[in-house]
């Protein structure tokens, strides 16, 4: 590398302006709906419900004076040694699903799962792009949301949705997972209010999942089966996120490169089943990304992503751009109808695009935006942990919204879908592609992953 790319590097990393210690802000239809709490004779606006419920969400986030900005937070996101803390034990759970696919399910909790209050709440995790439930910014929340209420947590039961392909899960099916590709979070939720009838289910979402996790709640509305959602680093306008990691040099180098590297990487180590039946034109795709180094997140979309990325219709879609509009999640928070909390940092690198002002239609939504913390990053200075220790402002605010929405909210019962039994499969009546199959359970240590830096973003 060339002494002016070098300079070119630090000038990039380091001429953004220290993050201000400034109060997050909040911003919520003008419009905005109202729910019913427990304990309260009449119900409150969803926004004076997190102001009361949450108050970590309006504490000054402080970036450590090592950690200015938002490079440096994303950067340490993916270089920081994470490993000694918030240890999880996971137990999981295969599922065959109709189309042939395996869906790994991760769950943990304050106890041995056998032993939880059938009521106990279930929180519903979505990791980011060719992540896991071992990412330590997954592990952040649930270590703390699925721990004993007399030992500082929530009590809740906990369970990662591991993406196809993900997290060491087998792929089975000639199909990979997306942005934008809901149905696989579908059938997830499917078996646990099976599995759990009596228990609430509140959702949670890291970049690609919290993208998922909007447009489920967007294309369910009413019908959701989670009775709220918190969505972390969404990247929402796909399109206009796309142009901003691609159009500018080190964006580009930096973030696009190393996450398309990564999901290459991820679709290389299951090419067997990727190839069953795969049309003329991805076999000359996937001969190219063979010989691709280091190739753009747009590139490998163009190659994969929108060849593979969920079920057709829609896809095959003619392009990564026709993907990227009809995968973004802005789009759907209008239709939104549960409690929903998206935090969003402004000196994001990799989403720079925030759906703001809040659209009028959009009353079940209120969008946290902070001054700092990168892409997953919100770290700040724990002066407990000594010289440069560091916790995560994001916790304490998301562990109170999970407490608030899974414990006092007054949720009405919803209608239960007829079920049907064939074949192996429990299935939803009217909707037979909506099903799953047990396959056995394992136990797994969440501290290591799929190898590659910002390997979850």
């Amino acid at each position: 590398m060339s002494a002016s790319s070098i300079k070119r590097i630090l000038m990039d990393l380091l001429s953004p302006r220290p993050a201000a210690k400034a109060q997050p802000v909040l911003h919520a239809s003008r419009s905005v709906a109202s729910v019913a709490v427990k304990d309260t004779s009449s119900k409150m606006t969803l926004r004076d419900f997190i102001v009361s419920k949450c108050p970590g969400i309006l504490k000054t986030f402080k970036p450590p004076w090592w950690l200015f900005n938002g490079h440096l937070q994303t950067i340490y996101v993916a270089f920081g040694d994470f490993s000694k803390i918030d240890n999880v034990t996971y137990k999981r759970e295969l599922l065959a699903v109709p189309d042939g696919g395996t869906l790994g399910l991760d769950f943990t909790g304050p106890t041995d799962q056998e032993e939880l209050d059938p009521e106990t709440p279930i929180l519903v995790v979505l990791h980011g792009l060719s992540g896991g439930s071992y990412e330590a910014y997954v592990r952040s929340i649930v270590a703390t949301a699925c721990a004993p209420k007399d030992k500082g947590g929530l009590g809740f039961r906990g369970v990662v949705v591991n993406f196809r392909g993900c997290a060491g899960v087998e792929l089975t099916s000639a199909q990979l997972y997306s942005a934008g590709y809901t149905d696989d979070l579908r059938r997830a939720l499917f078996y646990l209010s099976l599995k759990f009838p009596q228990a609430k289910m509140v959702g949670l979402g890291f970049s690609l999942g919290a993208n998922v996790l909007t447009r489920y709640l967007g294309e369910e509305g009413e019908n959701s089966k989670l009775i709220s959602g918190c969505a972390l680093a969404c990247p929402w306008d796909l399109q206009k996120n796309s142009y901003n990691l691609e159009n500018r040099w080190l964006h580009r180098n930096l973030y696009s490169k190393t996450m398309g590297e990564n999901l290459r990487r991820l679709a290389l180590s299951h090419i067997d089943p990727l190839l069953r039946n795969a049309p003329a034109e991805f076999l000359s795709n996937i001969e190219a990304m063979k010989r691709q180094k280091s190739p753009c997140l747009i590139e490998v979309d163009e190659t994969l992503t929108r060849f593979v990325g969920g079920s057709s219709p829609p896809f095959p879609l003619p392009s990564a751009s026709a993907y990227y509009d009809w995968a973004s999640s802005h789009k759907h928070i209008a239709s939104i109808r549960v409690p929903f909390l998206a935090i969003s940092s402004l000196d994001d690198p990799i989403v720079k695009d925030v759906p703001l002002p809040v659209p009028d239609e959009a009353n079940y939504t209120v969008i946290v935006t902070t001054q700092g913390g990168g892409h997953l990053g919100w770290f700040q200075e724990q002066k407990k942990s000594g010289f440069l220790g560091v916790e995560r402002w994001v916790k304490e605010p998301v562990c109170e919204w999970l407490r608030a929405t899974g414990e006092d909210l007054i949720v009405e019962p919803r209608e239960k879908e007829e079920v049907e039994t064939a074949d192996g499969f429990t299935r939803m009546v009217g909707k037979p592609h909506i099903g799953y199959k047990e396959l056995g359970s394992t136990k797994v240590v969440a501290q290591k992953g799929a190898n590659g830096v910002l390997a979850g973003l």
